[in-house]
């Protein structure tokens, strides 16, 4: 088994999360592994994955274009020579002509089913490969039922040839924090008082303008910290400018990995709006850190929450109700948060490389 890790980017999120927290798995899951990342993170990978056997991807392959181009030609060779049965591509895009079997992860129906909340440019890439890969891979991964059931709508994809394996959520990382965590996290942002937090990429689905205006709305709310990547959403800044004088907005871009259970922990509530995910990680570590979680009903949201989440209609004015419902009910907040870490604990990330090893094996097969 052959896993591409080239795509994974510098700053680790998204697609580098599933692939870090996926490999360590399927090893404990006894997988015959290979993995090929780019030059600069084999050192990585070593720490990560020891005994595992690593392959580094040419040096000038760190741009986006050069990558896809050896993707096509220069992988499936890697492949070969590596002796896979089976190559995994984690990120839309694979090899056309690889001569042997390929798993491809689609993370997202989004670019389908909500394009106006994507840059053209990247709806357009990930809608073609998506399509590629549900007609040309042996088999596909999603991370949730609802994103299967999407691309079955609005893809054409074929049900039999899709798996779903939910990700999961690391205790050890994710937990209740203790209170060296949560005074790290308090100085880290220079904020003594409570707040009410948001962890992801500032971009239009994950519909931060509207929890700008629906909190700024309430009267003296807890601060609001926006924990992520500034993205691309130009209307997170028109909604901060709105923000009243008497109300506290931070913004402190990326946290450090090993800070997110306390910032999550530590919230009063974290508040998910999104308008759609394929799965939505932070809603799951939100839980997993003790936290009480408002999200909306949209897409897998509730695939992962369940009823261990409070919901909310997308809108402002809703998201100002049901915020300050949770707010002014601190028993309703301890129910959440005690539901929660129960609900989190059935997802892990072995049971995803389990559902992965399935896909692999079915791949060969085929």
């Amino acid at each position: 088994m052959l896993v591409d890790a080239t795509a994974v980017p510098a700053d680790r999120g998204g697609v580098g999360r599933y692939v870090d927290e996926l490999l360590p798995a399927l090893q404990t899951e006894g997988a015959d592994l290979v993995v090929v990342c780019q030059a600069h993170d084999v050192a990585h990978y070593q720490r990560l994955l020891p005994g595992v056997e690593l392959l580094a991807a040419p040096a000038g392959i760190g741009r986006r274009p050069a990558r896809l181009a050896w993707e096509q030609v220069g992988l499936p060779l890697l492949a070969r020579r590596a002796r896979a049965d089976v190559l995994h591509c984690p990120h839309y895009t694979m090899p056309l002509a690889g001569g042997l079997p390929v798993v491809t992860t689609l993370h997202d129906a989004t670019f389908f089913t909500h394009p106006e909340l994507h840059l053209a440019v990247k709806r357009r890439f990930f809608t073609t490969w998506t399509r590629v890969s549900l007609t040309r891979a042996a088999r596909c991964i999603t991370p949730s039922a609802a994103t299967r059931q999407e691309l079955v709508r609005v893809a054409g994809a074929d049900p039999a040839r899709v798996d779903v394996a939910h990700l999961g959520v690391d205790a050890a990382r994710f937990h209740v924090p203790s209170d060296a965590e949560r005074a790290a996290v308090r100085e880290h942002l220079g904020l003594p008082g409570p707040y009410v937090g948001f962890l992801g990429t500032l971009e239009p689905r994950k519909n931060v303008p509207a929890l700008i205006r629906a909190w700024s709305a309430l009267t003296d709310p807890p601060a609001l910290v926006l924990a992520g990547g500034r993205g691309w959403d130009a209307e997170v800044d028109r909604a901060a400018a709105e923000v009243p004088d008497t109300h506290r907005l931070l913004r402190p871009g990326y946290l450090p990995l090993e800070m997110l259970a306390g910032f999550l922990g530590e919230a009063t509530v974290v508040a998910y709006p999104s308008l759609g995910e394929g799965f939505g990680l932070p809603v799951l570590e939100a839980m997993a850190s003790g936290a009480p979680v408002l999200t909306t009903r949209l897409l897998s949201l509730p695939e992962v929450g369940g009823d261990a989440v409070a919901y909310t209609e997308p809108d402002a004015p809703a998201i100002t109700v049901a915020l300050r419902d949770l707010l002014a009910d601190p028993v309703r907040r301890a129910e959440l948060a005690a539901a929660g870490r129960a609900r989190a604990a059935s997802f892990d990330w072995r049971a995803c490389a389990r559902a992965h090893l399935t896909a692999y094996a079915a791949a060969a097969a085929a």
